[in-house]
């Protein structure tokens, strides 16, 4: 039987993965609204020298204890699970209830960069300045063009599953859409499909396994690198990923004109951000759906902060001696 414990990790996991198939939606801000992102970079980032020792000398328990193995295990059950459960829902959803699902992820993402700022205790102004520097980098970012004509080869997948990986574990950067930018999310949806239908298999395995090995390659290292900078310079990284969150609001704005009607596929669309009809109920119901996601993930903060607070101890009954 499943420990409760790792049924709720299993379940987070499941939450990060059905994000992580949206291109603009970030899987590393669903584990930060879930409480679980320091945990996270921390078990990643012990993948190391250590790691390796321990399994040399066949410590199997102080190998797994290293990589917080049991936490690891469950949310990438959940994360496998969301992909293979929600890809359908999702694309359903995107493809006919696109203002809605936006709006439901836009609210999510904006009430989480309070939860990051609230982190930061009592931001200054340089908080701020880091902050908004972070906002304009994303904002552009995500409003590159997809590269039409992307250089071709396992190298370049290699480089790719680096760099899209990186983006998953950041909030506010979608490596799906890093995947779409670079050119690349359609070969690795692709060889997946053809992997799954025993078609091209030889190949198509081929992108897979170099495009696993550079997001292994890039995740360690970058987890790293992430968890050096939390802590030493904690304030500012939680500046920077504030920003990133809130300029990345840009790909997901609900309100949008469509400018390729003729395109099938969601992944290969363009879009132009609107402000909102406010005479056409079908507004007004976006705007609840995103009031409510928000407030959903401030009401779970309130409460885990709440749960999670040092009780005052029991009062010892009197002597009676």
């Amino acid at each position: 039987m499943i420990p409760r414990r790792d049924l709720k990790f299993i379940g987070y996991g499941f939450l990060m993965g059905g994000a992580d198939i949206i291109p603009g939606v970030s899987g590393g801000t669903v584990a930060l609204i879930l409480g679980i992102y320091e945990r996270l970079v921390t078990a990643i980032s012990r993948f190391d020298l250590e790691f390796v020792r321990a399994l040399k000398s066949r410590r199997w328990l102080a190998a797994a204890e290293r990589v917080d193995a049991g936490f690891l295990g469950a949310l990438l059950i959940g994360i496998g699970t969301g992909i293979a459960s929600l890809a359908s829902l999702m694309h359903d959803l995107l493809n006919h209830q696109r203002q809605h699902t936006f709006a439901v992820f836009f609210g999510l993402i904006l009430a989480s960069s309070w939860i990051v700022v609230r982190l930061a205790g009592r931001p200054t102004a340089a908080f701020w300045l880091l902050a908004a520097a972070g906002a304009v980098g994303a904002y552009w970012f995500v409003g590159l063009p997809f590269l039409e004509s992307p250089p071709t080869g396992l190298w370049y997948l290699f480089a790719c599953g680096t760099v899209a990986i990186c983006a998953m574990i950041l909030p506010g950067v979608s490596g799906a859409f890093v995947l779409l930018v670079l050119g690349a999310y359609a070969e690795i949806t692709g060889a997946l499909r053809n992997v799954l239908g025993l078609r091209e298999v030889s190949d198509s395995l081929a992108a897979i396994v170099v495009f696993v090995a550079g997001c292994a390659v890039g995740i360690v290292s970058f987890s790293k690198f992430l968890k050096w900078l939390l802590a030493r310079f904690e304030w500012q990284t939680l500046a920077v990923l504030c920003g990133l969150m809130l300029g990345s609001l840009r790909k997901i704005w609900p309100f949008k004109q469509d400018l390729t009607p003729s395109e099938p596929s969601f992944s290969r669309k363009q879009f132009e951000n609107l402000w909102p009809d406010l005479g056409r109920t079908e507004t007004w119901l976006s705007l609840a759906l995103l009031t409510t996601a928000a407030g959903l993930v401030i009401v779970l903060d309130l409460w885990s902060r709440h749960s999670t607070r040092p009780r005052p101890p029991a009062e010892q009954p009197a002597s009676t001696t």
